[in-house]
């Protein structure tokens, strides 16, 4: 391209102005065009060689013509639309023609652009082409360079580019550069290298994002002996690496790769699971497969090579010793593997990589340790590791990396300690980051008093410890932009001159899961500061709402006090406020009504006292409200009805009062009710049962509500958790419970449909009784699947239709006045691990088809009208406590202590037993057999005399 532009720009020296026969032809080009922005307005006067965008020759003969758009980015209104006027064919001298950033909109590749017999340039990209490209453009047998990239974004689809014949191609001879990225080639793979292979003179390839879902693995003669790019990216490749890549000696760049960070390339990293991989759906994951050819090293003249985001397994030894070995005055700079399934240690050959200078091989599966030759990369200036299973030492020659700018050591397994030998050296280091396990934190083992030779934008440290005391390493930081030190062993206060020499820039801070004591600094202003986290910590004083440009604000298990004050209002940028778990005091401030961009507010287990805000609004986004665990009384107003977006709405555990608000029916969007612990009266809401309604949780525990359980409730589809447990409900239990869909069927993954909230570093909090203790729940909330109607008033039988719910894990019916039997269909709920039926007025025999549920843990009957055996095997083996059988007097058999009639005779063996009984008899009468033969022989063969007198014997016989 250079070229062209060279030998072009020696044309524009001239004297000669164009003829009217050129310039007529651009007016009429120009009358096709709409130009929103009056690009044109200079293409008047006599000498259309002074116009903008145009080139003329010596002789006056247009030569080039570029009306690309230099404000595409910041402004499409200075975009060319319209039709493109076939009157540029009078500038039959052209040679460069540029279109590219501009917004056609679908319009077709004029097909006459393939009589432009002297071009050598053509650039269609970011323009809006859509439909088919007319294979008359190989008719250019004098083009060089040839872009048609569109959009990289999405966009109509007829503004998609497509080609399904791609014999065109070779007809341009003479091209050097192509590039017909997120062009759709779907299954065109052969057929396109077919064409390519053709192009001796091609030195750039570029055919990222085309659809292309298969590749050659041979080609039988590689002619693409100048082919130093090829950009196979973003593709939906399922193969191997082709082997002819290997043939193309001149390559200097090599791009295999897919954002793995879409959804169509987020490979689980499941590492030691073979069956996982095997079993990835295609439709979602796709890649490159297999391993990384060692003959991929043969290509020495390779600088940039990028194979991330694909399904590479195996391990690097091959490909970095082959290449070292036969490349050894190699020029690779970049190296990218991420996203794959990569095994094994890092061979220590990496170090041979002299001229490297980016590194990335996150999100795979390697282990070990980081080898001593890495210290030999004297070019580094990127390495990323992360999201691996390193579990080995980060090595001391780490320091001599003089020139690295990002260290990524993020979620690993590392053992051992950092010292100042690690980093002392690295005086251009801006980023660093580094994570391990938990119960086995890095120890980063500074001297007290040590000043590093770098000054990072950006630290993050999680289970990595610094402290007790705030390290003087980082107080000496004063350029941090993004901080976080989670759980790092602080127990100090912050140094207030950290907070200053830092407030002016920091965008995130995350101190969190420390003991850090004190106060936080009231007159300071942070202009940039967006997201702080100090939950798990120690500070205490007044709650800081002076952060006024911040948007997530996460304070909670701190000991903050006092009220939060009316002005909390000014915080207009806020999207998330988690003050739980502190000792605020006080009413809740209306002012939080007018936080129009609120949406995740968390005030629970505080000491919150008065009524609840009246003042809700529809202006309001709120996705999760809870107030839980407070002193707050009155009603529920009728206003939070008025909250439409809102997912989570928790207000137990508080004194509140009076019915729930028919209101509430109209937050269509709420998956998640807690209205637990209050003193709620009136009867249950018909309302809940309503299809709009998505309840995933409805949680009414411990209230004083009255009446039946509506049967319009069997008719919510997502339901999983039903708690109505300890109120004054009565009547029968719906036989309809048994239509509740969410509850019959188990899903590879149960929690389809619900909301995790935990993108929004908000998890929500329920305490449920199962297993017969109450338990708290929070990550996995949204697997749990419980019905608890105990401790009320209910009567009548167990329908049978409960029976049906076969993924439900907790049933407990107990402390009501349950009459007749427990159904035999008991057994089909298999994913049963809590059954309690106690204290009810149950009758006749356990079912033996509760000995089918092998995943029942805790199972209690006790004091009802049962009678008989208790059943044996299985799970009801595991059942050994007395205590959940007693207060049946009828009942009889282990464990209890009482005998059942007939205990003593001894029981029928089953078919299978008997088999193997005759089994073991027929193989000892077949031993005894063949023993007593041999020994018989033997004895003859041994003693004379006795062999003698048995053969006379047979011949007297």
């Amino acid at each position: 391209m250079d070229v062209i532009r060279l030998s072009l720009a020696q044309e524009n020296f001239n004297n000669t102005a164009c003829s009217d026969k050129e310039k007529e032809a651009l007016l009429r080009f120009k009358q096709g065009l709409l130009d929103p922005s009056d690009r044109l307005s200079s293409w008047t006067g006599a000498d259309c060689c002074q116009w903008k965008g145009i080139r003329c020759s010596i002789s006056g003969n247009v030569i080039k013509l570029d009306l690309s758009n230099p404000k595409y980015i910041s402004s499409r209104r200075s975009c060319f639309g319209g039709e493109i006027n076939s009157s540029l064919l009078e500038l039959e001298y052209l040679g460069y023609l540029d279109l590219s950033l501009n917004c056609f909109e679908g319009l077709i590749i004029p097909e006459f652009f393939g009589m432009f017999k002297n071009l050598r340039y053509l650039n269609l990209s970011f323009s809006s082409f859509g439909g088919e490209i007319p294979p008359h453009l190989g008719n250019l047998s004098s083009l060089q360079h040839l872009d048609l990239n569109t959009n990289d974004f999405v966009t109509p689809i007829s503004y998609i580019l497509s080609s399904k014949r791609l014999q065109w191609l070779s007809g341009l001879i003479s091209i050097k550069y192509l590039n017909l990225g997120n062009v759709n080639l779907l299954g065109q793979g052969s057929e396109l290298f077919k064409a390519v292979n053709m192009l001796p003179f091609l030195e750039e390839l570029h055919l990222h994002s085309c659809d292309l879902d298969n590749l050659p693995l041979s080609l039988s003669y590689v002619n693409l002996t100048l082919l130093s790019v090829l950009d196979l990216s973003n593709n939906e490749i399922q193969s191997s690496i082709p082997n002819w890549i290997s043939n193309l000696t001149s390559l200097t760049k090599l791009d295999l790769s897919n954002d793995y960070y879409n959804l169509n390339g987020n490979i689980p990293r499941e590492c030691g699971n073979k069956d996982s991989k095997e079993n990835l759906d295609p439709q979602l994951y796709y890649g490159i497969e297999g391993q990384i050819p060692g003959s991929l090293g043969h290509l020495c003249g390779l600088k940039v090579l990028n194979l991330s985001g694909n399904l590479l397994t195996g391990k690097l030894d091959e490909f970095f010793d082959s290449f070292t070995t036969v490349c050894p005055n190699n020029s690779l700079v970049s190296l990218s593997l991420s996203g794959n399934q990569l095994t094994g240690a890092l061979p220590s050959s990496l170090g041979k990589l002299k001229y490297l200078k980016q590194l990335h091989i996150s999100h795979n599966c390697l282990w070990g340790s980081v080898p001593e030759s890495i210290g030999n990369l004297s070019f580094l200036q990127e390495l990323d590791v992360s999201l691996n299973e390193m579990n080995g030492t980060i090595p001391r020659t780490l320091g001599q990396l003089s020139k690295i700018t990002v260290l990524n050591f993020e979620n690993n397994h590392w053992q051992g300690v950092i010292t100042e030998d690690h980093i002392m050296n690295l005086t251009r280091l801006r980023y660093l980051y580094v994570s391990t396990d938990r119960a086995r934190p890095l120890v980063f083992n500074f001297t007290t008093e040590w000043n590093p030779p770098f000054r990072l934008l950006s630290l993050e440290l999680h289970n990595c410890i610094v402290g007790p005391i705030f390290p003087a390493w980082i107080r000496v930081q004063r350029e941090l932009k993004y901080i976080v030190l989670h759980n790092a062993g602080i127990e100090d206060t912050i140094p207030e001159e950290w907070f200053f020499n830092i407030s002016s820039q920091v965008i995130n801070l995350d101190l969190s899961d420390n003991k850090i004591k004190g106060k936080l600094p009231q007159s300071l202003k942070f202009p940039e500061l967006q997201i702080i986290d100090l939950r798990k910590n120690r500070f205490e004083g007044s709650p800081p709402v002076w952060l006024t440009n911040s948007t997530e604000l996460y304070l909670q298990q701190n000991l903050f006090s006092g009220p939060i004050p009316e002005d909390i209002s000014e915080l207009t940028k806020l999207r998330i406020l988690d003050f739980s778990k502190n000792h605020l005091t006080g009413r809740i401030p209306s002012s939080l009504c007018t936080m129009t961009v609120l949406e995740i507010l968390s005030l629970r287990e505080n000491q919150f006292s008065g009524q609840l805000p009246k003042c809700w609004n529809d202006n309001q986004q709120i996705y999760v409200l809870d107030i839980a665990s407070n002193n707050l009384s009155g009603e529920i107003p009728s206003s939070m009805g008025l909250l439409s977006y809102i997912i989570t709405l928790s207000l137990s555990n508080n004194s509140l009062s009076g019915e729930i608000p028919s209101s509430l029916q109209n937050c269509t969007s709420l998956q998640s009710l807690d209205l637990g612990d209050n003193n709620l009266s009136g009867s249950l809401p018909l309302w809940i049962g309503n299809d709009s309604t998505p309840l995933w949780i409805l949680r009414l525990r411990s209230n004083k509500l009255s009446g039946t359980i509506p049967e319009q409730w069997c008719n919510i589809p997502t339901l999983h958790v039903l708690d109505l447990s300890r109120n004054n409900l009565s009547g029968v239990i719906p036989s309809c419970l048994g239509y509740l869909s969410s509850l019959k069927y188990t899903q590879t993954d149960s929690t389809i449909g619900y909301i995790n909230l935990v993108a929004y570093n908000f998890e929500e909090q329920m305490i449920m009784v199962t297993k017969g203790r109450e338990m708290e729940y929070s990550s996995t909330l949204g697997l749990v699947k419980i019905i608890n109607l105990s401790s009320n008033n209910l009567t009548g039988e167990i329908p049978l239709g409960i029976t049906n719910l076969t993924a439900l894990g907790t049933l407990n019916l107990s402390r009501n006045y349950l009459t007749g039997s427990i159904p035999n269909e008991i057994g089909n709920m298999r994913w049963l691990e809590t059954l309690d039926l106690s204290n009810n007025q149950l009758s006749g025999p356990i079912p033996d088809s509760i000995s089918l549920l092998h995943s029942l843990s805790h199972f209690n009957v006790s004091h009802n009208n049962l009678v008989g055996r208790i059943p044996v095997g299985n799970q009801m083996q595991t059942l050994t406590d007395a205590s959940i059988f007693q207060g049946n007097p009828l009942l009889c058999g282990k464990p209890l202590q009482s005998k059942c009639p007939g205990s003593d005779v001894p029981a029928m063996q089953s078919p299978d037993d008997d088999f193997q009984s005759e089994l073991e008899n027929l193989l000892f009468y077949c031993c005894g057999y063949v023993f007593g033969i041999c020994g018989v022989w033997c004895t003859l063969w041994k003693i004379d005399t006795w062999r003698e007198a048995y053969f006379r014997f047979l011949k007297l016989a």
